[in-house]
Order: C-alpha cells, then structure tokens, then sequence
C-alpha cells in the first residue's frame, strides 16, 4: 500500500454560460487538491492506497471522505477537525492551464500536528507528499517529521507542484523543499515549477545537485513538450507528449505522478532499492508510462484520471 499525504479540497470551475447577468456566478465543484488527486490516480491504476490528510466535519468535508471511500482509497488516516473546507477558485487560461486563488486559512487539511502521525507497519511501502502541504503550518512541519522518521525504510517520492497563492513566501518553498529534496528517493518537478522558484536558473542544474543527494530518478514535466528523466545512474533524455486534443490539464501532473509509482509497484521495483536496480531500459519505460497517462487527463475536463485499462 502507497500513503499519500497532504491537502484535500474541492475545486470550484466557474460555469457561467454565455449571456449569465453578472449578478450571478456559476460554478462547478470538484473534489481535488493534488494529493488528493494521486491518491484516487493510485487506486483507479489498481495501486493499494490511503490518504493521511486532515478534513473537516463540515458537508465539504464529509463529501470528500464519501469520494474516497467510492473511489476505494483507504480512510483510515483521515483525522476530522471542527474547521471549514479548504476552497480552489479555478480559472482555465486559453491553453487549458489552470490558474488557482485559494480559501483555506484555518482549514481542516492544515491542521495536522505530529501527534496525528501514524505508526506504519510494512504493509506501507511508501510515501508521497507534495504541493502547499509543505509550506503551510501546522501540517508543513508534520510531514516533515514523518518524512524524516520514515526515510530509508520505505520509497518516499515528492512532487513540489509550487502555489504561492497559499504560501507567497518563496524563500520558504525553497528552504522546505530543499530540505525534503534531501530526504526523497524520487522527485517529479514541473518546468513551472522550477521557474517560480529559481527564475532564470537551468533547471539541470539544480536537478543534478538533488541527484547528489538522497534522490535516485527526477522527472521533469514540460507540459505539451513531453518530460525529461534524470537518473543517477543513466544519465538523462527526453520524451514527447503524444498529440491529443487537450479539454484542460488540470490533474496532468498529479497523473504523472500516480503512473509513476503505479508502473515501479507493478514491477515490484516500489522501494528505495527498486530504484537503485533500474536500468535504462526500465527507466524510459517508466518515463513513457507516465507522459502517456498525463496526456489522458489532458483530454477530459478537470482532475479526472484514467483507470488501469485505459493505459497501454
């Protein structure tokens, strides 16, 4: 079984129609945050996984445990807090690329402190943390601690998916996620991503230094332009995005990454020696896997990821 941990919320789409009075806003609410999102990827590509985030009592909150318990994500480390539901304004630019505004001080999936932490037992065999999770207090610092306790023992993979709108403090993104880089056996990082945090810095660069620490495989997503593998051991190349007719491209990223650590479980290479054992042949295919299952997503509206037979 996969633990993902972080952020869960619902992503509200304005639905206005052509000709609405602007007294009225319409909008569509979909159950997301990208932790949230890799979870219910893991388990519709046939992955055991739970969610240890923070939700709230409220109807939000309650709506989001039903998802999970639908889509066959393990609840069990749900912890319920008497605070709202984080909320995600999200506007959809011309390119299909998403653009979000956060409601979420005070919110439930923040309040995660280290005594919620669990014990694990070898049934979990990894983890997976990324987005504001890492930069909002007090869940930032909880994962942190459990990153740390739990590092070595099973495979730990980090997806930074930068929003300044919860966090603009950019130095801390850096600070943390430099911290967390240290501690990851497998990173996915974003062109966008890199460019926010270090503008004008090759992103080679600094991939290569996380590679001379702890993390044996870093992708990095280009959108349409395909991903880029790093290996510590193979050096790195490139793919292609198949051409697809793109509705939008929220939850592409949060694809990659299930489809990631969905291909290592199906090989059974999910751990920290797994990765060390990868060849290059290996390696491209799993590089291959994940852009092809990113570029599913892209076709439909919203974080709607594919199921198991819907992937080559």
């Amino acid at each position: 079984m996969y633990l993902v941990c972080g952020e869960a919320l619902f992503d509200f789409f304005s639905a206005d129609e052509a000709g609405a009075p602007a007294s009225k806003v319409a909008f569509q609410a979909i159950a997301g945050g990208s932790p949230f999102n890799v979870a219910v990827g893991l388990r519709r590509l046939g992955v055991d996984v739970a969610l240890l985030a923070g939700v709230s009592r409220d109807y939000l909150g309650q709506r989001l445990r039903r998802v999970l318990e639908n889509e066959g994500v393990d609840t069990r480390y749900l912890r319920e807090f008497d605070a709202p539901t984080t909320l995600a304004m999200v506007a959809v630019g011309a390119d299909g690329s998403p653009h979000y505004s956060f409601r979420g001080e005070g919110c439930a999936d923040r309040q995660l402190q280290e005594e919620h932490l669990p014990q694990l037992d070898a049934q979990v065999r990894g983890l997976h943390i990324g987005s504001f999770a890492l930069v909002v207090q007090p869940i930032a610092d909880t994962l942190l601690a459990l990153v740390r306790r739990e590092r070595g023992q099973r495979l730990i993979s980090l997806d930074p998916n930068v929003r300044l709108n919860p966090q603009p403090d950019i130095q801390l993104w850096r600070q943390r996620i430099a911290e967390l880089a240290g501690h990851a056996d497998l990173i996915k990082v974003s062109d966008e991503d890199l460019a926010q945090l270090y503008p004008g810095q090759a992103p080679e660069t600094l991939i290569r230094g996380w590679l001379q620490g702890n993390a044996r495989l870093v992708f990095l997503t280009r959108g349409s332009q395909g991903a880029t593998v790093f290996s510590r051991g193979h050096g790195s190349w490139s793919v292609d995005a198949p051409r697809v007719e793109v509705a939008d491209t929220v939850g592409a990223g949060d694809t990659f990454q299930a489809a990631l650590i969905t291909w290592l479980t199906e090989q059974g290479l999910d751990s920290p020696q797994g990765l060390e054992q990868l060849d290059r042949e290996q390696t491209d295919a799993l590089l291959r896997f994940a852009v092809n299952a990113a570029a599913q997503t892209c076709t439909r509206t919203g974080p709607d990821l594919p199921y198991r037979h819907q992937l080559p």
